[in-house]
């Protein structure tokens, strides 16, 4: 592994950073999540077309930049650390290596540009809450995680040269406003039952029902936004009453390659996952440490009493060390061939949740202590630490818990079945099962 990013990567970065200083203060956020959309469209138009964030891991045959991973990552490290409300994560982490991974010629010719450009926003549509099993980050997506065939997921049915879906659907990423459905559901019965993935080309016209909650272009789908915790990651319930779709690539479909897919998808989304969170974490330690430094009691700043510096320190080394890990996870996903530019999902899986739940468990820790050092301001509304509070716990509900991620991480490397990780599960052959868990805190911090 090198370690060292290239020019190209810095500029990325540098771009970025000043762009999001300029236009994503804490005061424009709050503004941006209580709009109809919950975000700044025109930020978005410009860091979709301008810098081309959605494309950055898209080939550039398909309008992409075509860099990997590993750049979407640093792109999600800076959105981070400005806690941007956007659909980037939905778009760029969930759709379109879907559509890439499974779409035939005509559907990527047709999607993927648009979505590279930001005239298009995807998101990912998983029933029953189940995003982080469907993306084989908390469990094997090899089961029952859309619904099993029965009551609660979403069942599609043939009709004429497409397919109607019926069910519903919650906690889907900025599923209120996307233009892009790919959505996972059952078809063939319960007694064949098998879980594929569809397309649903849905309208963004305000209807009838308003902003909140309002009936699409697309007949029979309902979509209305839901009340989260971290108001910066918008999402919403969808119901969907005989909504006209197509399946996502050729042919009957594949099971397998579906699971595949979405479990090579689920590394690369854990790798961005998991640096949006160091960047956010590195933002309140920042905030955190600039204050200590000016607050002063019994007539000296708090940041010089020593208690409160070995707290910044032990912050500081968690820190470098789940940002390690998260770039070691992107690293390990581009470098194998995995996530939006195929399906091989044995590119490190267990290192890309091990990474997001070091990344998650630090952003909970120092936006804690962000909350605590600030004193009585840091538990206010108006005060930005609130920001990032809330981000670390709405992740973790989402995509958490971390225990769970690390059991997964542990399964998948072999440990529970003697230490000896098996071909394929993680490791890769001739790699130990510790080996490849211990990985991403093997990385020099």
């Amino acid at each position: 592994m090198d370690a060292a990013f290239t020019e190209e990567q810095h500029e990325i970065r540098r771009t970025l950073r000043e762009l999001l200083l300029r236009r994503c203060g804490p005061d424009g956020v709050k503004a941006a999540v209580r709009t109809p959309p919950g975000y700044d469209q025109e930020l978005w138009r410009e860091l979709a077309g301008r810098l081309g964030l959605p494309g950055l891991a898209l080939p550039a045959a398909y309008g992409g930049v075509g860099c990997g991973p590993t750049e979407l990552a640093l792109a999600c490290e800076e959105t981070g650390r400005a806690v941007l409300p956007s659909p980037l994560i939905a778009t760029a982490a969930l759709a379109a290596p879907l559509i890439l991974a499974l779409g035939s010629t005509r559907q990527r010719e047709g999607l993927l540009p648009a979505l590279a450009t930001g005239e298009l926003t995807g998101t990912l549509v998983v029933p029953g809450g189940q995003l982080a099993t469907a993306l084989a980050l908390t469990g094997p997506n090899d089961a029952g995680w859309a619904g099993g065939g029965r009551a609660g997921g979403i069942q599609a049915r043939p009709a004429g040269d497409g397919w109607r879906l019926y069910g519903e659907a919650g906690q889907v990423l900025a599923g209120h406003t996307a233009e892009v459905l790919v959505v996972a559901a059952h078809t063939g019965g319960y007694a064949r039952s098998r879980t594929l993935l569809f397309l649903v080309r849905a309208a963004t016209a305000d209807g009838p029902d308003g902003p909140g909650g309002r009936r699409d272009g697309v007949p029979g789908l309902l979509r209305t936004r839901q009340t989260a915790l971290d108001e910066t990651r918008a999402q919403a319930r969808l119901e969907l009453r005989e909504v006209p779709a197509e399946l996502l690539g050729e042919g009957g479909g594949a099971e397998a390659a579906v699971t595949a897919a979405l479990a090579a998808t689920g590394v690369v989304a854990a790798a961005a996952l998991a640096a949006e969170a160091v960047g956010a974490a590195d933002a309140a330690l920042t905030c955190t440490v600039a204050y200590v430094k000016e607050r002063e009691q019994f007539g000296r700043p708090i940041g010089s009493f020593q208690a409160v510096q070995h707290r910044l320190a032990d912050l500081y080394v968690r820190l470098q060390a789940a940002r390690s890990a998260a770039y070691y996870a992107a690293w390990s996903a581009g470098s194998k061939g995995s996530g939006a530019a195929g399906t091989d999902s044995a590119a490190e899986p267990g290192a890309a949740a091990l990474a997001l739940a070091q990344a998650l468990e630090t952003l909970r820790t120092v936006a804690a202590e962000a909350v605590q050092l600030h004193g009585g301001i840091g538990f206010t509304w108006e005060h930005e630490a609130q920001l990032y509070f809330k981000r670390a716990a709405g992740d973790e509900l989402l995509l958490g818990p971390v225990h769970r991620l690390r059991a997964r991480a542990a399964e998948e490397a072999g440990l529970f079945a003697g230490g000896a990780a098996q071909p394929g599960a993680g490791g890769g052959p001739g790699r130990s099962g510790t080996a490849a868990v211990r990985a991403p805190e093997a990385v020099d911090v």
